[in-house]
């Protein structure tokens, strides 16, 4: 919300106002928006962009202005922000008319940039009027629309700065641009067909296909059953017919892909309602300016395949966002599935030489056009947990919006960790937190990461005074800051860096409770957390319980095998294994001798890795195709916890509590052995997780009279735990902060790393 001085009655002489503007206001249509409204109150004075945001000076009378202020804050363009609006008087002039001057470059840029939005409903109207100049043009936007940090080059954002700079607007589109009173008034991506980007469809040897309409002649090529590679907004998109089992298999192999859910695109709401079940939060998701992919619950018997989305009873669904993606459907195309273009785990593709060359043998065709993406960005996920959207993936339509912090101090850089990486830059009281970068693990994405780096710092015309990284020694973003010779840096604890970004996102100070459960986190005595209860703020923590450590035999072999986790754990809890039903057709011996010699076995107490031994001993997955598949589908048999939970207890070591694994453990043998079904057992652990949570936060409220909670880590994506953890705690007397615009994941823990750094950095300087 706006920060705005108290306006006060003014009397009705003439007077003169300067009124700074800071926020996401250039690119937007705000200068128009301000000479029109000028005009309509008869104002007098000039509006101008500079590096501090919009600068206003009006000349009326007293009462004029402060309407015309008013109506600034409530009608501000679609996809502005205001975030401050400060005035004074000056001097009055003797001017008689509005102007919109020349942008001003002359100190470091502290305005705001905005993200690329969905095609609004204007431009579409007009896509497919065939009495428009525009009709059927894939490239139509006005100020409200289309593409804006992705193809942003530098700053102001002027054209020259942008990805559109080689492209000659025609005297039509060059009056639009210069007509304050147009909608397309300084329109950056401004064109048509006679002066604009223009698609090509090639074949997957990179030969142009000779065709009067290439983006018709893909919908055809993808009825057919083909994998066609798709140029938007922030990269590459596979596509393929979401109806076509034999297409999304295909698609499957070649991508590398197993059986990680893929996301759809529909025609419209209307059609998204037929596949699944969707709530009012989920609609306005769905249709907003960001247009994220939502996870919607599935309906039985619908035409999508299930190898769109095996083993899960949600879908990922988003709508249409850019022109060429309306033009799809208007083609008759069916539900498609868009998946980012690249192989598993590296990043999305941005470039049509590199899409040619990095998709060979993944795409049958390409469908490309001419305008550059400067800085690639994957759609955004979103998810309604608890009454609250939150965001699983936060990228293409909220980035670069900051999030305001109550803290100043040295500019800081933090680059976050190895899986979900993303990077933040701390600049005054706002974070800039980057697009989701991916998972660290190759070439390719480190290239990535570099990259955006360099990119943030340029657009914000800032360098850091100080980098903070991950404790982790071999994360690839570490040694990244390590290198960094000529900056201070600072590491900072994985799980301290969850409770902090939750605080930041909360705007919390004051210490709190911290419940913080995901996979993995190199801890602060070297070896693997994953299950903690810490005490904290940004200054520091005390690890106050955990989860009991137990053995993981060889490390990341046991996280892609969870059959392997839960012979370790069961190895070390009875010294033999029980006879179970999971244990057939196994090989336990090498991984028993592995937990007896205590070799190449590193103690955890993930909460992460208790789900896969658990699902594991269940009969669940006892081998994975991507990050936390057993976990997810053995939430998926989950439908109540109105039942009685396993055993479980607390006790101290080292003057730390330990939530202990052995009952819990002991309890799923005994159940399964008696032959509890899937769904009980699922239904049984989640409400053990859920009581043993509560019990130790009651604990901690107890000793350090906090009863401020921060609830965050990958875990609490699994909605059946998050949403009985949260009405079970509030009960109980806790306040309870959890993560909406960032994930929960560690997609959002550089803002974390950052706040610590920061605060560490001025404790420190005294």
């Amino acid at each position: 919300m706006a920060e705005t001085e108290t306006l006060t009655k003014i009397p009705n002489k003439i007077i003169r106002k300067e009124i700074r503007i800071n926020g996401i206001v250039q690119g937007v249509g705000f200068r128009p928006f301000i000479y029109n409204l000028a005009n309509r109150f008869g104002l007098s004075g000039a509006v101008s962009n500079s590096d501090d945001g919009v600068i206003i000076e009006v000349q009326g009378s007293g009462s004029m202005i402060e309407d015309f202020s008013k109506a600034i804050l409530r009608n501000a363009p679609p996809i502005s922000m205001i975030s401050h609006m400060k005035s004074l008087e000056i001097p009055n002039q003797s001017d008689t008319e509005f102007l919109i001057l020349h942008s001003e470059k002359n100190s470091s840029v502290s305005t705001m940039i905005s993200p690329d939005v969905a095609v609004c409903s204007d431009c579409v109207e007009e896509l497919f009027n065939p009495e428009d100049r525009r009709y059927l043009y894939p490239f139509i936007n006005c100020t409200n629309c289309g593409p804006r940090y992705t193809i942003i080059e530098n700053i102001p954002y002027d054209r020259p700065f942008t990805s559109m700079k080689d492209f000659t607007q025609c005297p039509e589109c060059q009056d639009e641009y210069n007509n304050p009173e147009d909608r397309r008034f300084h329109a950056q991506p401004n064109a048509c067909h006679q002066c604009g980007p223009s698609c090509t469809l090639h074949d997957n040897k990179g030969k142009s296909i000779n065709t009067t309409n290439p983006i018709q002649k893909a919908v055809k090529e993808i009825a057919d059953g083909k994998i066609v590679a798709v140029k938007g907004l922030g990269g590459f998109h596979l596509a393929v017919d979401a109806t076509n089992n034999m297409a999304v298999k295909e698609l499957r192999k070649r991508k590398h892909r197993e059986e990680k859910p893929l996301a759809i695109m529909v025609k419209s709401l209307e059609e998204a309602k037929l596949f699944c079940e969707i709530n009012s939060d989920e609609i306005k998701a769905l249709e907003s300016i960001q247009c994220p992919i939502v996870l919607l619950r599935k309906r039985n018997n619908i035409p999508i395949v299930d190898e769109v989305a095996p083993g899960n009873d949600r879908i990922g669904i988003m709508l249409p966002y850019t022109p060429l993606h309306h033009m799809l459907f208007y083609y008759d195309a069916s539900p498609l599935v868009m998946t980012s273009a690249n192989l598993s785990e590296e990043p999305i593709c941005i470039e049509n030489d590199e899409a040619l060359s990095r998709l060979e043998g993944i795409a049958d065709f390409f469908l490309t056009h001419d305008r550059d993406i400067y800085l690639r960005s994957d759609d955004s996920v979103v998810i309604h947990l608890n009454d609250n959207l939150r965001l699983i993936r936060r990228s293409r339509g909220y980035i670069p919006i900051p999030i305001f912090v109550k803290s100043h101090g040295p500019t800081v850089l933090a680059v976050g960790g190895e899986l979900k990486n993303t990077v933040c830059l701390l600049k005054d009281d706002k974070a800039f937190i980057s697009q989701h970068i991916g998972n660290l693990e190759n070439l390719e994405a480190y290239s990535f990461f570099t990259h955006t780096i360099n990119h943030l710092q340029r657009i914000f015309e800032t360098n850091a005074d100080l980098i903070t990284y991950d404790m982790h020694p071999e994360y690839l973003s570490t040694k990244w800051a390590k290198d960094q010779s000529e900056i201070p840096t600072i590491a900072v604890q994985h799980h301290h860096a969850h409770l902090a970004s939750c605080m930041a996102e909360n705007n919390l100070h004051d210490p709190v409770i911290g419940i913080i459960m995901d996979g993995t986190g190199y801890g602060a005595d070297e070896s693997i957390w994953g299950g903690e209860i810490l005490i904290g703020d940004y200054f520091g923590f005390q690890r106050f319980a955990h989860f009991e450590q137990m053995p993981l035999p060889g490390g990341d072999a046991a996280i892609k095998a969870p059959w392997r986790t839960a012979v370790a754990y069961l190895q070390k809890i009875y010294g033999y294994l029980p006879d179970l039903p999971f244990l057939d057709n196994l090989t336990p011996e090498p991984i028993i001798e592995m937990v007896d010699k205590n070799v190449n076995c590193p103690q955890t107490s993930s909460c992460g890795r208790l789900f896969d031994a658990v699902a594991a001993i269940s009969g669940g997955l006892q081998t994975i195709r991507y990050e936390g598949q057993a976990a997810i589908e053995f939430m998926q048999n989950s439908d109540n916890l109105d039942v009685q939970s396993f055993d479980y207890k607390i006790d101290m070591k080292n003057n730390i509590r330990r939530m202990l694994v052995s009952p819990i453990i002991h309890s799923v043998v005994d159940a399964v052995q008696n032959g509890e079904s899937m769904l009980t057992l699922s239904n049984r652990f989640h409400k053990t997780l859920v009581d043993l949570i509560t019990e130790i936060a009651k604990v901690a409220k107890s000793e350090t009279g906090l009863s401020k909670v921060v609830i965050s880590g990958g875990v609490f994506q699994n909605h059946v735990l998050f949403e009985a953890v949260v009405p079970t705690l509030l009960k109980n007397g806790f306040e309870i902060f959890s993560h909406k615009i960032l994930p929960m994941n560690d997609g959002g823990i550089s803002l974390g790393q950052a706040m610590i750094a920061r605060y560490k950095q001025k404790a420190k300087e005294g």
